[in-house]
């Protein structure tokens, strides 16, 4: 296997990222290569602000804020020693729900979806990707996962009779003793750090981007950047992680007007023919179109010829944004219908709206429950109208799509029709997963070839659904056509 010196950085000489992504495919591979994405380089927390959660350990919450604020600053260290001193006396599956639960709610859209492509670029080459941070481990376990990285490298809390002492169990990563940590890392599981890649943000990573042969700087801070700029250090740009401004808030407003003016319009449109289907198909379009066109979301499809047959089929797209129930109806056209949770049925908008259009609804919160409401698409989709589904159950945290569910596929498999993929690219910059509000931008879609799933081997569906899984993933780290 050939390697890379030190001093040898090709990334670090662009900030395109795709040259970035071309450097990593082109570069040696295997797990003796090394991918170290410190937790500055991955989020944009320095802007990060406490945020209200429905908890008892609000004192907790808002120092493990904090803590992250500051991880990647001198006072790091002080900070996390706050909080396993406040966290004493709890055991570490409080700590973990916790650390989990202020991820999910508090910082999962500050992680940069440029660096998620370099990671999955990484995994793809074979490299042993690890997250490091000034931080406990299990604040750092959430974000590892939903970026799809399997070791991570930070702070033990000491743990005695199953519960925390408010100490640690050795020296705290930062600085030397993060570069310290690496490296033991890199030898105890026989990683070359002269031709591996180390991605920080933070001045106070120096020691720690010295030790490998390919440092790449990501949204440095000040002393970062400085010694980058003397060093050669560049990497790819990132957009800044900005909350909505005043013109998104008015463009949402105009554009939820639009979705209850465009379907009744489309209802108004087509009532002559007295045909509930044509009409619901009339909703669907302009009150899908009207309210992308006002919030300035452009849709850019590849594929769409699979879009038209064959029909009916199961549509699977990947779940990210809210908006995704208008940019998939909006892409697929007239003849389809989807499901939807039990809870909007109360909602006295959309309810009444998605009962017109023939949505299912699923009691989620129960999996007999949810399996029994499933019942009635087999029927819908033999009585030739296509089912829009979301295979992950829930909306995502990051680009990569989550574990997929097999109902889906059991339900094309009982009504004998295909399944489609429909891969959606970008659309948490436009709405990211838990915001109502829209941003203008271009929301890529791709409509892959239809799969027939008649000849699968019940015993084997494990593995199909989780070979469907893939082509998602390859085909959000390899664009097809080059388009987009």
């Amino acid at each position: 296997m050939s390697t890379r010196e030190a001093g040898d950085t090709p990334i670090s000489q662009t900030s395109n990222p795709d040259a970035a992504v071309a450097s990593i495919r082109s570069g040696p591979q295997g797990p003796g290569i090394g991918a170290f994405f410190d937790l500055s380089a991955v989020a944009d927390l320095r802007t990060l602000a406490a945020r209200r959660l429905r908890t008892p350990d609000r004192e907790l919450t808002g120092l493990l804020f904090e803590q992250l604020r500051h991880s990647g600053e001198d006072s790091g260290p002080e900070f996390l020693e706050r909080v396993i001193e406040l966290a004493a006396g709890r055991s570490p599956d409080e700590l973990a729900a916790l650390s989990e639960r202020v991820f999910k709610r508090g910082w999962y859209d500050r992680l940069y979806p440029e660096v998620w492509r370099l990671v999955q670029e990484h995994i793809a080459a074979g490299h042993t990707v690890v997250l490091v941070g000034t931080a406990a481990e299990c604040q750092l376990r959430p974000a590892a996962a939903a970026l799809g990285i399997t070791h991570i490298l930070g702070a033990r809390p000491e743990v005695a009779a199953g519960r925390l002492t408010g100490r640690f169990d050795g020296p705290l990563p930062y600085g030397p003793d993060k570069a310290t940590a690496v490296s033991g890392f890199a030898t105890s599981h026989g990683v070359d750090l002269r031709s591996s890649y180390i991605y920080a943000g933070s001045g106070g990573d120096l020691p720690l981007m010295s030790a490998a042969g390919t440092p790449v700087a990501i949204a440095p801070d000040r002393p970062l950047a400085v010694t980058a700029a003397d060093n050669g250090w560049s990497g790819p740009a990132v957009g800044a992680r900005t909350p909505p401004g005043a013109g998104d808030y008015l463009r949402t407003m105009l554009g939820f007007g639009a979705l209850l003016g465009g379907a009744f319009f489309g209802v108004a449109r087509r009532a002559y023919t007295r045909n509930r289907r044509m009409m619901a198909d009339s909703l669907m379009r302009y009150g899908t179109r009207w309210p992308l066109w006002l919030c300035g979301i452009r849709l850019r499809v590849t594929g769409a010829e699979h879009a038209r047959g064959p029909r009916p089929a199961v549509f699977l797209f990947n779940h990210q944004s809210q908006f995704d129930v208008l940019i998939v109806p909006a892409v697929l056209g007239a003849g389809v219908t989807g499901v939807g949770k039990k809870e909007l049925i109360r909602n006295p908008v959309f309810g009444p709206l998605m009962r017109f259009v023939g949505v299912t609804f699923i009691d989620r919160s129960n999996t007999d429950r949810a399996k029994a409401s499933l019942a009635p698409v087999v029927h819908t989709l033999r009585d030739g109208l296509s089912i829009a589904i979301a295979p992950e159950g829930t909306r995502s945290y990051t680009p990569q799509p989550g574990r997929f569910k097999k109902g889906a596929f059991h339900i094309a498999a009982q009504a004998g029709v295909p399944v489609i993929p429909v891969v959606i690219r970008n659309a948490a910059e436009i709405g990211r997963r838990d915001s109502m509000i829209a941003r203008p931008g271009t929301v890529d879609v791709a409509i892959l070839p239809p799969i027939d799933i008649a000849a699968w081997d019940p015993a084997d569906m494990d593995r199909e659904v989780a070979a469907v899984r893939q082509r998602y993933l390859d085909t959000l780290r390899d664009w097809p056509s080059g388009r987009g």
